[in-house]
């Protein structure tokens, strides 16, 4: 089973970027290890980073027709997006939300997510661990559906 992770705007500059609040590693970092817990998983991943709302809703499109799911950290299109959240429900394939910082002890604006009432979960505040959390969620909803 494939399964798409997808990283909004500024996760490309992760490890120099606020590290205080996001860690120090670097996207392609948390993306390999990533990927090695997939494969022990029996998953195979592919990574999409852009910081840009289209190109995330166009991989979002794509992701449907060769996709089992989706990890998603959306960054700020978290909070505003009304078209990633459209975009969320039209795929139809579980999407888990992420966020690497505690998205609930930071700015107000950061407490409000309009694309959570339409994933499968919403995972935030373990760091780098917080991708591994969804997948393994994502490992959890599909073989509830078997």
């Amino acid at each position: 089973m494939r399964i798409m992770v997808i990283n909004g705007p500024n996760l490309n500059l992760l490890g120099e970027r606020e590290p205080a609040v996001y860690g120090g590693e670097t996207l392609q970092s948390l993306n390999m290890q990533l990927s090695e817990k997939a494969a022990g998983m029996g998953y195979d991943l592919e990574f999409f980073q852009s910081n840009s709302e289209g190109e995330i809703i166009d991989r979002l499109h794509e992701a449907r027709l060769d996709c089992s799911g989706v990890i998603l950290n959306a960054g700020a299109y978290t909070h505003y997006s009304y078209a990633l959240r459209d975009a969320i429900s039209a795929v139809r394939i579980p999407v888990v939300e992420v966020h690497i910082s505690n998205v609930d002890s930071r700015e107000d604006f950061r407490r409000n997510s309009v694309i959570a009432p339409v994933c499968l979960g919403s995972i935030s505040g373990f760091g780098k661990y917080s991708y591994a959390l969804a997948l393994i969620a994502l490992d959890y909803y599909f073989g509830e559906k078997k």
